[in-house]
C-alpha cells in the first residue's frame, strides 16, 4: 500500500510489536535507504555507526543528523580510526554552516568501551561520565560500533518491539514479480531487510510463481508470496518455496480487483480453504485485507490466519507519509482522504486521471495509470504511541482511538442549528496506494 508504510510507520510498528511492510513504488535506491533507517532507528549496538569525515561542514553534518534522526555522528579519518564526535550541542550555536567538522567536534580522547561489552557495563559508563554515546573501538584506536543510551531507553519504553538477533527493529519489503523485482530483492537484503513480500494481485499465476521461486533461491531472507484464495492457489505458493502466504483478492476497502478482473473469493472463506494447505505445511498464513470492523480480524484468526495485514485502518494516522489537506465534506466525521494510484511506469505520479470508489472516471484512463486505480476516505488518528496500543491497533476502527476537542467557535445556537461540527475534524490525510 502506497503513502502507508514507510520508514516512521515501520518504526512505529515494529516498536508496538508488530511489523511493517515498506511499499515498492520507490527506486531502489530509496526503498533500500528506508530499510536502513528502520535498522539504524534502534539496536543493542550499532555495529556500522554512520560516521563524518573532519574535513566535512557543518552543514553536511547537521543534513546527516536530520537524515537518519540522530543527535550526533562519530567523526573518523579514511581509515576508520576515531578522532572525536560532533554531536548538536556543539552546532547549536554555531552560525557559520560552512566551517569544518575538526573545529568545534569534541576531540580524542573521549569515554569509550572495548569490543564485546555488555549492556550493563556500556549503562554504567554513560551513567557515570553523563553522555549520551558510547563509541567502541579496538586496540588500534578504529572505530567498530556505536552503544546510544537512547536504545536502553527505548528498550523499557517499548518491551515488546518487534527486534531481530542483534536487537534492531524488524522491517519488511515489497516487491514485484518483474525482473527488476531480482535486483530489489538485492539491494534490500543488502540493507539489512527481514523478509520480502511479493506483491502481486493474483499470486496463483505461472510468471507470478515463477518470480517467486527465483527471488527465494536467489536472496537469503525469508519471502511472503501471495495473494490467493484458494487451497490450489496456496499449495502453489509452497511448492514455489515461499516462507508465508498472503491471502485475499479483492476485499480490500478500495481494492477494485473483482470488478476489474471478475474473481474473488470471500475473505473469511479464502483464508479458510487456504489454511488446509497451509497447516499440513506448517507455512504461515496472513489474511491480506477486509479488515474494516473490529470483529474481522477475529474472524480472519478463527478461520485459520496466523497474523493480518493492515491498510486503511493505519492509514490515517500521523506515521504515514501522506500529506495533511483541508476537507469542506459537511459530515461530522473526521475524515481523510486516501487515494490508491498504481502507476504503470515511472515517473507516472504526474498522471492525470483518477477514479474514486464510489464514481467511474470522467474521462478514459490514461496510459500512466493502470485501472486499479482508486480514491477513498479514511478517518485520520493521533500518533501511533497515543492511539494504537497492540490491542487498540486490530480491534478498533481508528475514529475509535482520538477524542475531539469541541470548536472554540462552537455554541449553543450554533448546536440548535445543526451546525456544530468541531474544527478539529476538518483536517485530513492523502494517501495512496
Amino acid at each position: 500500500m502506497d503513502k502507508v508504510t514507510e520508514s516512521r510507520m515501520a518504526i512505529a510498528m515494529a516498536r508496538q510489536g508488530g511489523v511493517g511492510v515498506l511499499h515498492r513504488n520507490l527506486s531502489v535506491e530509496d526503498q533500500a535507504n528506508q530499510v536502513d533507517l528502520v535498522k539504524r532507528s534502534e539496536s543493542g549496538m550499532v555495529t556500522d555507526p554512520i560516521t563524518i569525515h573532519p574535513e566535512a561542514t557543518l552543514g553536511e553534518a547537521d543534513a546527516l543528523c536530520a537524515k537518519f534522526r540522530i543527535s550526533g555522528v562519530p567523526v573518523t579519518d579514511g581509515d576508520k580510526k576515531l578522532l572525536g564526535i560532533v554531536t548538536n550541542r556543539d552546532m547549536a550555536f554555531e552560525t557559520d554552516r560552512s566551517r569544518q567538522v575538526r573545529e568545534v567536534m569534541t576531540p580524542m580522547p573521549l569515554v569509550t568501551g572495548h569490543v564485546g561489552i555488555s549492556g550493563v557495563e556500556a549503562m554504567e559508563l554513560l551513567r557515570r561520565h553523563k553522555i549520551e554515546k558510547l563509541p567502541l573501538v579496538d586496540d588500534a584506536g578504529s572505530l567498530k560500533g556505536l552503544i546510544t543510551v537512547k536504545d536502553f531507553v527505548k528498550a523499557e519504553q517499548y518491551p515488546h518491539a518487534a527486534k531481530d538477533a542483534e536487537g534492531r527493529l524488524i522491517v519488511g519489503a515489497a516487491v514485484g514479480a518483474s525482473p527488476e523485482a531480482l535486483e530489489r530483492a538485492q539491494a534490500l537484503a543488502e540493507a539489512g531487510v527481514d523478509f520480502l513480500v511479493v506483491d502481486t494481485s493474483h499470486g496463483h499465476s505461472g510468471n507470478a510463481l515463477s518470480w517467486m521461486a527465483k527471488i527465494k533461491s536467489s536472496v537469503g531472507v525469508d519471502v511472503i508470496g501471495g495473494n490467493v484464495a484458494t487451497r490450489d492457489g496456496a499449495q502453489a505458493l509452497i511448492d514455489a518455496g515461499v516462507d508465508g502466504i498472503k491471502v485475499g483478492v479483492g476485499p480490500g476497502s478500495i481494492c477494485t480487483t473483482r470488478v476489474v478482473a471478475g474473481i474473488g473469493v470471500p475473505q473469511v472463506t479464502a483464508i479458510y480453504e487456504a489454511s488446509l494447505a497451509a497447516r499440513a505445511a506448517g507455512v504461515p498464513l496472513i489474511g491480506d485485507g477486509g479488515l474494516q470492523y473490529s470483529g474481522d480480524i477475529g474472524k480472519a484468526l478463527a478461520a485459520g490466519a496466523d497474523t493480518v495485514m493492515l491498510g486503511s485502518l493505519l492509514a490515517g494516522c500521523e506515521e504515514s507519509p501522506a500529506s495533511f489537506s483541508s476537507s469542506t465534506a459537511s459530515s461530522s466525521s473526521r475524515t481523510a482522504a486516501w487515494a490508491r494510484w498504481a502507476p504503470c511506469s515511472p515517473g507516472a505520479r504526474a498522471g492525470r486521471t483518477r477514479r474514486t470508489a464510489t464514481s467511474r472516471p470522467t474521462s478514459p484512463p490514461t496510459t500512466s495509470w493502470c485501472p486499479r486505480a482508486s480514491r477513498a476516505r479514511c478517518p485520520t488518528a493521533a500518533r501511533w504511541p497515543t492511539c494504537c496500543t497492540s490491542s487498540s491497533a486490530v480491534c478498533a476502527r481508528p475514529w475509535a482511538m482520538w477524542a475531539p476537542r469541541p470548536s472554540r467557535r462552537w455554541s449553543p445556537r450554533a448546536a440548535s442549528s445543526g451546525s456544530r461540527r468541531p474544527a478539529s475534524r476538518r483536517a485530513t490525510r492523502t494517501t495512496s496506494r
